[in-house]
């Protein structure tokens, strides 16, 4: 009787193992999508395609300004030793030979040596001004990605919320997860996505944000290195 028994329980525990085993599912990424209906398939293309604008606006960002950061320790030097034996022309060939942003200004600087100090000094500002929008091109695009990505996902969460409702309102007496589940995907899935691609905008955003003022700041240091050599006694 005692084996009956235990064979018996034996055997519910090895039924209810092979339920959970027949009832537990896994969901792939493509599976998530593609269960939140054509509304959060499109948002979420949205999104990606913003997702990707963003990385290449970065990188294409991050390496202009690298290479605009480059400036020869020993640079100023040439040019002031230049500037003070009048060698005009050579000063300019060096600085054409640089070719950067400091570089630039410090030869607009050097098309003005005649002129006034403040007309120099105007002339340095303009050029280090039309400097920095070169840094900044496309910069503002992904400060729009990082505020607009999240609000466009909030925008999924209300359609998918839309079609919940909607699904439930048409449903009779009887309520099932299966009638509001592509309503609760489309929620669930573009919210999520707009979060990630706003997060990646926004940390992209700041640190191009670093590393523009840290040329800008480099860029005013060593124009006022030139100007302060201009003023000195001769």
């Amino acid at each position: 009787m005692l084996n009956v028994i235990l064979q018996d329980t034996a055997q519910d525990g090895a039924d209810l193992l092979a339920d959970g085993e027949q009832t537990e599912k896994t969901l792939s990424i493509i599976e998530l999508i593609s269960s939140g209906g054509l509304a959060g398939q499109i948002i979420i293309a949205i999104l990606f395609l913003l997702l990707i604008v963003a990385i290449y606006i970065y990188f294409e960002r991050i390496f202009a300004i690298k290479e605009a950061s480059k400036v020869d320790a020993n640079f100023m030097n040439q040019i002031k030793d230049h500037v003070s034996n009048g060698k005009i022309e050579s000063a300019q060939m060096l600085c054409a030979q640089v070719n950067s942003p400091v570089s630039r200004l410090i030869n607009k600087g050097i098309s003005r040596i005649g002129k006034p100090l403040e007309d120099i000094n105007t002339a340095i500002e303009n050029a280090g001004r039309l400097e920095i929008y070169g840094l900044e091109k496309n910069v503002s695009v992904l400060a729009t990605i990082s505020g607009a990505a999240p609000m466009i996902g909030f925008l999924g969460t209300v359609i998918g919320m839309i079609l919940a409702i909607f699904e439930l309102a048409n449903a009779g007496g009887t309520i099932e997860m299966d009638t509001l589940a592509s309503g609760l995907y489309t929620a669930m899935t573009t919210t999520v996505a707009g979060l990630i691609v706003g997060i990646v905008g926004y940390i992209a955003y700041n640190h191009l944000v670093v590393r523009t003022n840290k040329v800008v700041y480099q860029m005013e240091a060593n124009s006022v290195e030139f100007l302060d050599h201009l003023n000195e006694p001769v």
